[in-house]
């Protein structure tokens, strides 16, 4: 059964935005794009990219800019579904986009500087590079499960959970990496790295949870 749609050309406009940006990164960086795309099943791309690291690296940032907007077309449908009727369609994207980004920044520059302050840089810019590669891998994946969602088939909250449970297996696979790659630090720092985890992975989100239940 097709989904009943209102009006979608706001969601048209910009999943097209999403494919030209994937377009421009394939185009630009062809050799990584494809290692990108396979980052699930071979941890190539980690190891190579991840020695030559820029402040501002072209390839993340249009990766980092399409996981924006099409994270805010799926949180946009998680509010609908979940919470309620969205009364106006283009200030919750905003919202959603703002909010999402300001948390990601926010723990970069904390990480980065918890590095600088630990000496550490080296290894926390690792870490962060990991980390938001598979972010980014989440993004990619979005895009045509977005198309779907609005356009295919009638959403249910059993499918939208499905889809959070598979990113949320894709970021345990991210934080796997992570450990396997420093494991010798983190195991006799076990109870530091546990409250980290708390500190900068699970609160900011939570975080976001209740201010998007509040003010959305």
């Amino acid at each position: 059964m097709l989904r009943e749609i209102v009006s979608n050309e706001i969601f048209t406009v910009l999943l097209v935005i999403c494919l030209v940006l994937l377009a421009i990164a394939k185009l630009l960086y062809t050799k990584r794009f494809h290692d990108f795309i396979n980052i699930i099943s071979n941890f190539r791309y980690l190891k190579v990219y991840s020695r030559d690291q820029k402040f501002i690296d072209g390839f993340e940032a249009i990766l980092f800019t399409n996981l924006l907007i099409s994270g805010s077309i799926f949180g946009y449908l998680l509010y609908e579904n979940f919470i309620g009727e969205v009364k106006d369609s283009y200030t919750l994207l905003f919202q959603i986009a703002v909010g999402f980004a300001a948390v990601v920044l926010s723990k970069v520059l904390i990480e980065r500087l918890i590095g600088s302050l630990f000496s550490i840089d080296n290894i926390m810019d690792v870490y962060v590079f990991q980390k938001l590669s598979y972010k980014n891998f989440i993004g990619v994946l979005l895009v045509p499960i977005n198309a779907t969602l609005l356009f295919s088939i009638s959403i249910s909250p059993t499918i939208l959970l499905t889809i959070l449970i598979v990113f949320l297996l894709i970021n345990c696979i991210g934080l796997i990496a992570s450990y396997k790659t420093y494991q010798s630090l983190i195991k006799p720092n076990l109870f530091y790295f546990i409250l980290y985890l708390c500190a900068l992975e699970i609160s900011p989100y939570l975080v976001i949870y209740k201010l998007f239940i509040d003010y959305a």
